[in-house]
């Protein structure tokens, strides 16, 4: 291996790990506005749904790129506050894939029968027990594969980093074709490397998608198998399972 080449293996591996880096972080903090967001726009208050559309409108109607390019310019500019390149990216992809991901949620929370929530009721669950054992188990193995989705898109959405100079995949291209002037055999490189992640990306998503799956078969919550057993009507089988064998909690 030449000299020329190692150094563009040396790049391009760096670019990988800062790739990953910025899709982990990104999605971490997707996923935390996603629910928060998603969430909200089911809440009863009008006040809090129309906040949480808001966001979500403007976050899908505006170009993350030129977001990205907003926050990382104009911020300092009129709050003072000076993001370093990475962390405004991870800002920007953040908050913007968040926002997708809020109607993922905000879909498979409504999907839930009203009988399941009903049932929380006559349970006498708060709405926070009613979210945490009952919608939520139920609305997650919906989510997981638009989820899956959201997630590659994410990872390839990273590539606009480098027009802030944050060293991912796309930008270490540039920096070895520039040097080498060897197009074809850099990009057709980093082709395979946004595949290879977006492959071992998609196979971690499945097992989270069988095991959420799974979980909903075994819950009580998944109604028809234990409904069959008990002779029970779906919302009574489901408020006894639920309610355990001390009575409700």
């Amino acid at each position: 291996m030449s000299e020329i080449s190692a150094g563009l293996w040396e790049l391009l591996l760096k670019g990988v790990w800062i790739t990953v880096q910025l899709t982990v972080y990104s999605a971490a903090l997707g996923a935390v506005v996603a629910f928060t967001v998603g969430l909200a726009r089911t809440h009863r208050l009008w006040v809090v749904r129309f906040l949480s559309g808001a966001y979500f409108e403007v976050f899908r109607g505006t170009s993350a790129l030129v977001l990205m390019l907003w926050v990382f310019f104009v911020v300092p500019l009129t709050l003072g506050w000076q993001l370093v390149p990475m962390w405004a990216a991870v800002l920007t992809l953040g908050c913007t894939y968040g926002a997708y991901g809020s109607e993922i949620v905000r879909g498979a929370v409504a999907a839930v029968a009203p009988a399941q929530r009903e049932a929380g009721i006559a349970l006498s669950f708060t709405p926070a027990q009613r979210l945490r054992k009952i919608i939520l188990p139920q609305a997650w193995p919906e989510m997981v594969p638009p989820f899956n989705n959201l997630l590659i898109e994410l990872l390839k959405g990273t590539a606009l980093v480098s027009v802030l100079g944050v060293g991912d995949i796309t930008f270490a291209a540039q920096l070895v074709r520039n040097a080498t002037g060897q197009s074809a055999p850099v990009y057709t490189v980093i082709l395979v490397m946004y595949f290879v992640l977006a492959f071992l990306l998609t196979r971690v998503m499945r097992l989270v998608e069988r095991r959420a799956k799974a979980g909903i078969g075994q819950s009580p919550a998944g109604g028809a198998a234990v409904t069959q057993k008990t002779g029970l009507g779906p919302q009574q089988d489901f408020a006894r399972s639920w309610s355990g064998p001390g009575g409700a909690s």
